[in-house]
């Protein structure tokens, strides 16, 4: 955890800027609560010919959100870094635990179930989830390991759609 302190403050000491600070306030809001991916996935149903795309990525959400929030978060127990290092927010202070990172793994479980699937821009989706990814350390809310955990969570949320999809 020491190294992950390192990594964080050097963010704080040299990447912090005016525009930074309200371009990751912004950004991490993309992931918040998976409201933005919910309403890709209901566009996506919408419109025949990315209905398939809609229904996995509805699927793979309901599966990160039951993997993250309904076992992983409640059984690590993780403190978020601003408890053990006090730090003055720009945003609002989050609830729950670290481990791992929900904004992540919502965003991750979209970049990798549209990729698996072939969805033709998935890669939006992708730099969407790490820029995500980064805000969520950027302010100090998250340990980087909680984003790869988010990223790990992603990546099963997402092949595991997949899979069920095709039976």
């Amino acid at each position: 955890m020491e190294f992950e302190f390192v990594i964080l403050n050097f963010i704080q000491e040299n990447l912090r800027s005016g525009f930074m600070d309200e371009f990751m306030i912004y950004s991490t809001y993309l992931g918040e609560y998976g409201l933005f991916w919910i309403l890709v996935s209901v566009a996506l149903l919408l419109y025949n010919p990315t209905k398939r795309f809609g229904i996995l990525l509805s699927l793979a959400l309901i599966i990160d959100f039951l993997l993250l929030n309904g076992f992983l978060k409640p059984f690590v127990h993780r403190l978020r870094p601003f408890y053990i290092q006090p730090i003055d927010l720009l945003i609002k202070t989050p609830s729950g635990y670290s481990f791992p990172s929900g904004h992540a793994g919502a965003c991750f479980t979209a970049a990798f179930t549209l990729f698996l699937a072939h969805f033709k821009y998935w890669y939006v989706a992708m730099l969407l989830a790490i820029i995500v990814g980064f805000s969520r350390i950027y302010l100090y809310v998250h340990f980087p390991s909680d984003i790869l955990g988010g990223f790990f969570v992603g990546l099963f949320a997402g092949y595991t759609a997949n899979i069920l999809y095709k039976k």
